[in-house]
């Protein structure tokens, strides 16, 4: 638990300035974490030493990571969509080419983990390029947060019933219920510090909501983590494993947000 705290301190204080600079400075940060976060999802499902569909699946993430209406121009012939189809293409392609040694199976597996990194780091840069950024992405990040503590300390106190043992054996429901309601008082204390355009009824919602689907995304990633047999996304962070182990509720959440036009 000590490692776990000051690697989350450590991580905090390298993050945060990045956050507040914003700009090109935590564009490059977020597709170097969002990039690496990829890697650490298909080498858990070991598609083989292949190195063309590794660089594909990376400049897929990108073009996934590029902001809504921009295009990707190749001679100016090719649009974001177009570059996205003719990378499937390619996938599909090396099937062929490696005698079906990596597989169709393989190809369906990196559109997915592309889709799935990319979405929610490509919210991330929504949020910090539109209105009120700074004070959104503190709302979210804090309900992540106090999601996670919460649950971990109502689950220390008062957890008895498990929450889904075949998946996350730790996880009770007494914990996930003390996380929600962790994350609704620190909600409301941020909304009456920094409010939101959106009446308190709308945010206690809204927070109860991304707080759910905080914990599904840790759920997931979890799932993820069982089928492939293995104990942590990564190693990069000491005592809290690799990017996905730290970021997997946010790849849910700021996607929420987004769609239900909370930002």
């Amino acid at each position: 638990m000590k490692q776990r705290t000051i690697t989350a301190l450590l991580a905090l204080v390298v993050f945060l300035p990045f956050v507040i600079i914003g700009g090109h400075v935590f564009t490059f940060l977020v597709y170097g974490i969002a990039t690496v976060g990829l890697l650490e999802l298909i080498r858990m499902r070991n598609i083989g030493d292949y190195l063309i569909p590794y660089i594909l699946a990376i400049l897929l993430l990108w073009l996934v990571l590029l902001p809504s209406g921009d295009s990707m121009s190749f001679a100016g012939w090719f649009t974001k969509f177009e570059m996205i189809a003719l990378i499937i293409l390619l996938l599909l392609a090396y099937t062929v080419l490696v005698k079906n040694k990596f597989t169709f199976d393989h190809v369906g597996f990196i559109l997915l983990t592309a889709l799935y990194v990319g979405l929610g780091f490509l919210y991330l840069l929504e949020t910090r390029n539109g209105n009120n950024a700074l004070n959104n992405i503190l709302y979210a990040f804090f309900i992540i947060w106090t999601t996670d503590t919460g649950a971990y300390l109502f689950g220390r106190a008062f957890g008895k019933r498990k929450l889904w043992p075949m998946i996350s054996p730790n996880k009770t429901i007494e914990g996930a219920i003390g996380g929600v309601v962790l994350a609704v008082v620190v909600a409301v204390v941020f909304h009456l510090i920094s409010p939101f355009p959106h009446s308190l009824i709308i945010v206690i919602g809204v927070t109860i909501l991304a707080s759910i689907f905080g914990q599904i995304g840790d759920l997931v990633e979890s799932a993820f983590k069982r089928n492939y047999g293995v104990k942590d996304s990564g190693k990069i962070l000491p005592g809290h494993g690799g990017i996905l182990d730290r970021f997997d509720s946010l790849l849910f959440v700021l996607p929420l947000l987004h769609l239900i036009h909370f930002f």
